[in-house]
This record gives C-alpha cells, sequence and structure tokens, in this order.
C-alpha cells in the first residue's frame, strides 16, 4: 500500500470509530424508527438559560448521535442518563417534523419541557396550568414557539394531522406532545377538573412505532394520577387488519423494571411502570399491531379495565 493511500485508509479508519462511538447503543439497526420524522436535524434553544443546540441529532435511518441527544436533553431540562427523565425520541422527530414541513430550518424555542412529576405537581399547587396527567413528566412533550411560524399554525397543523396533542392559549406558545391525538385551548383543555382523576385517561405506549422481527420492544405506562394500580403480568399482541379490526395473535410476559412477583403486581409510582420489555417472535409477520394490557384489583370506577398502545408496524429487511 502506497503511503497516502495508507494515509487514506487510516484517516477513514479513525473517522469511522469516531462515528460509531457518538451512536446510541441502543439504536445499533439502521431501521426508521417512527411514522412521523424529520432530516435529522433540528435547531433549539432553552427559552430561560439560553443553552442552545444546532446540529444532527440523527447520523442515519433509525442511528442517534448520543452526545447530540445529551445536549437536546440539556436543553430540555432533563438528565440524558436518567430513565425517569428521558426525553422521548418520538418528541424529538415529531419537532423536527413540523419544522421541516412548516419553516424548515427554523430555530424552535423550548419554554417547558420535562417536568418532574414533583414539579409539575408544585406548578399546580400555585395555580399554573399544570395538568395532573400531563404528558411532561414522561418527555413526552414541549411547550414551544417556532421561528417565522405563529403557534396557531402549529396548533392547526397538528389538528389536522391527527397525530399528537397541541394545545393552544392564544398567546406566542403552543404545547405539543406526542400522546394520543387531541387538541384544545384554553376554554377546552379540562385542567382543574376531574378529566384526569382516578386514572382515567390512563395509556401504554411503546418506545419506537417500526420494529424488526427478534427486537426487544420497550413499553411503559403512561398519565397515571392515582396509585398504587395494579397491572395483569400478561399481555396481548393483537394485529390490526387494513379494516381497523383487531385479532389476538398471542399472550406473553413480559420483564417489568420492578419485579411483578404475584397474578396482580401493585406499581406505586411513575418510574415503576416503565421500562417494561419484551422480545418480538422471530417469525413475527409484517404488518400493523397493538399491544393489549389489563389492569386488575382496581381501586377506582373511572378507571379502565384494560387499554391497549397506539399502533406500531413490524417490518422485514
Amino acid at each position: 500500500m502506497k503511503p497516502l493511500q495508507k494515509f487514506g485508509f487510516l484517516a477513514l479508519l479513525i473517522l469511522g470509530l469516531i462515528v460509531t462511538d457518538t451512536l446510541s447503543s441502543q439504536n445499533i439497526r439502521n431501521v426508521s424508527r417512527y411514522f412521523y420524522k424529520g432530516d435529522g436535524r433540528l435547531n433549539l434553544v432553552n427559552e430561560k438559560n439560553k443553552i442552545s443546540f444546532n446540529g444532527r441529532y440523527r447520523v442515519d435511518k433509525g442511528m442517534y448521535n448520543e452526545k447530540a441527544l445529551q445536549a437536546i436533553h440539556h436543553i430540555f431540562g432533563a438528565e440524558y442518563g436518567k430513565p425517569l427523565s428521558r426525553i422521548s425520541l418520538r418528541l424529538i422527530e415529531f419537532l423536527d417534523f413540523l419544522e421541516d414541513r412548516l419553516h424548515p430550518g427554523a430555530r424552535i424555542t423550548i419554554a417547558s419541557g420535562y417536568r418532574s412529576p414533583k414539579y409539575n405537581t408544585d406548578l399546580r399547587n400555585k395555580g399554573k396550568l399544570a395538568a395532573t396527567a400531563s404528558l411532561h413528566q414522561y418527555g413526552m412533550a414541549a411547550d414551544i414557539k417556532m421561528q417565522g411560524t405563529s403557534s396557531e399554525h402549529i396548533w392547526n397543523t397538528v389538528k389536522k394531522l391527527g397525530f399528537g396533542g397541541a394545545g393552544y392559549y392564544h398567546g406566542k406558545l403552543v404545547h405539543i406532545d406526542v400522546g394520543p391525538a387531541r387538541s384544545w385551548d384554553e376554554k377546552t383543555s379540562g385542567v382543574g377538573t376531574d378529566i384526569s382523576i382516578q386514572n382515567k385517561l390512563i395509556g401504554l405506549v411503546t418506545d419506537y412505532d417500526i420494529y424488526l422481527p427478534g427486537e426487544i420492544m420497550e413499553l411503559r405506562f403512561i398519565r397515571m394520577t392515582s396509585f398504587p394500580i395494579g397491572v395483569k403480568p400478561e399481555f396481548v399482541l393483537e394485529s390490526v387488519g387494513r379494516d381497523g379490526r383487531t385479532k389476538k395473535i398471542t399472550r406473553f410476559k413480559p420483564s417489568f423494571a420492578s419485579t411483578a412477583g404475584s397474578d396482580c403486581p401493585q406499581f406505586s409510582d411513575i418510574s415503576q411502570m416503565m421500562g417494561i420489555q419484551w422480545e418480538l417472535p422471530e417469525d413475527i409477520s409484517p404488518g400493523r399491531y397493538k399491544i393489549h394490557a389489563s389492569f386488575c384489583k382496581r381501586r377506582w370506577e373511572d378507571m379502565p379495565s384494560e387499554i391497549s398502545t397506539p399502533e406500531f408496524a413490524i417490518i422485514h429487511r
């Protein structure tokens, strides 16, 4: 090998090691993970402390730059290394999607990102508009404004998509989340009412929208307002047909972060109801699916007896 060729080879090798080192080890399979995604670049700033990030957070289809994600968490007021305050990748991708669609390259200002359950409670006690079941507590919501685009326009765009939540109080900010499809304003927000008491709005979500057979799926419960909660330790995988009808495929017992230990394990806080894992079957067919979970020893009449995740897709490569 000639000296120049050798130098070029070494340079590429070193560059490859640098890139590999910055990728999240949880995203080593290069597959697009979300139904709503952007180009992998964001320009963000925290409204209060002016900490900013402007660059690429996704290296390829489904491979993420871990250092960039750490910086983005800092802007959201979250700690990347703590699972409870982890910002949803689905939210990051959705904000990127909206920016690309409405004003490519625009700076997004984060006025409120992650809120710990305690901080969220403190806001409510001070009379602030903070819902009891707020998705800010799950790293799934942000109050934002976008350079060159009115918050009302963002609100209307999300409403038309039929994906995620959008709240607009006729001010400079708009609330965006990646929970169930819904919208509200200052007259219809439901904050301060019994809209979410007794776990009325409890939900279950997956970490990705798109999976390959044999991958480990991570699930978490969201929008809990009352504890303890009993969860049946056996879930159901259902296929979703083109007509929207579901069909049971299999029952399975996922791995809970907290030891289940009984036929009706009881969970006492948000942290215990996350980090639920299941390895998808290697022989699972491509298509759309949902996962169904049921509750046991329910203490509240308004709490649903069972819930399902939003649809997710299985693809084959």
